[in-house]
């Protein structure tokens, strides 16, 4: 599993002109599951990301988490993360989960985030969504759950 994580300001994710997904302060995570990633890889980056100390403090050192600072998360599908670009010119997405086993997984991680009491909105899985946010700091980060 891949994910890039922003520290937002807000954020909101619009699938056919309707806003199905925003939050204030927290994190935008855009999330990829690849070939042969299972439910523990799920929950495990879904606890290393709620758990980041990325927010600052009062002496504006990042040392608090999105708990810390009452943050929400929107987790967007983002099967082109997976994409290998290394030859040519148009990425290959074979590294990429079968859409049933993505679904299954972002749903996993999802509930995951939510079992630590962490408020989450999401987009729609296999839609075309546009995104958009204010990125604070900027700060983003890529993480991913093993390899």
């Amino acid at each position: 599993m891949k994910a890039c994580v922003q520290r937002v300001g807000r954020a909101s994710v619009t699938v056919a002109g309707e806003v199905c997904g925003r939050i204030g302060t927290g994190l935008l995570v855009l999330l990829g599951v690849a070939e042969g990633d299972t439910a523990n890889d799920a929950r495990q980056l879904a606890a290393k990301i709620a758990g980041l100390r990325i927010f600052e403090d009062e002496q504006q050192k990042m040392n608090l988490s999105l708990a810390d600072v009452g943050g929400s998360m929107l987790v967007v599908s983002q099967f082109t993360l997976l994409g290998d670009c290394r030859k040519g010119r148009r990425p290959s997405f074979v590294g990429a989960a079968p859409p049933e086993l993505a679904e299954r997984l972002y749903q996993v991680f999802v509930d995951a985030v939510v079992q630590k009491g962490i408020q989450v909105a999401t987009g729609r899985f296999r839609q075309h969504m546009e995104v958009e946010l204010l990125n604070d700091g900027p700060v983003t980060l890529l993480l991913e759950s093993r390899r």
